[in-house]
């Protein structure tokens, strides 16, 4: 099983390709999306839906995995990850990859074993499971790998649910 975890942001979106093979998890591929603050909202949202198209061709993950929109103080802030949330899971649509979408409380619960860990924490968790040197930078990055291992370890806690039925 190969998912694209995503940290959605219009200034930054992080991804992570976490295979699973055989109950081994490895970092595929990681890093970010950058876009630029001088430039016009089409246009970092255009880029944004892009490169995740991109990944999506180059890598035909079996599902993609998203973090929900929190609670967010911000609104203008709120409305931006929203409309980035919205080209990434267009572009996972026009290509069929299915999508799969977890709260940070759930990340969080599923990667430390603690649904309010801090960051650091579950930085660290990401590091030592996908047996990474060090933890990957910037934090959207290692928030999607997050994500990423999230969706395959909830997986294999479903079939293994269907199994017993």
């Amino acid at each position: 099983m190969l998912t694209l975890g995503i940290d959605p942001g219009l200034a930054t979106t992080g991804y992570g390709l976490v295979a699973d093979t055989n109950g081994h998890l490895q970092a595929v591929d990681y890093g970010y999306i950058d876009t630029q603050p001088d430039l016009p909202l089409p246009e970092r949202l255009l880029i944004i839906f892009r490169d995740v198209k991109s990944l999506l061709e180059k890598y035909s993950p079996n599902a993609m995995s998203i973090e929900q929109l929190f609670f967010c103080k911000n609104t203008r802030t709120a409305l931006q990850v929203g409309q980035a949330r919205g080209v990434i899971i267009a572009a996972a649509a026009q290509l069929g990859c299915p999508v799969y979408e977890y709260t940070p409380l759930q990340v969080k619960q599923s990667i430390a074993g603690y649904g309010k860990a801090d960051k650091k924490q579950v930085q660290q968790m990401v590091r030592l499971i996908l047996k990474l040197k060090e933890v990957p930078k910037p934090d959207d990055v290692a928030d999607a790998l997050a994500i990423a291992v999230n969706h395959i370890q909830i997986s294999k806690w479903h079939k293994l649910l269907e199994t017993q039925k």
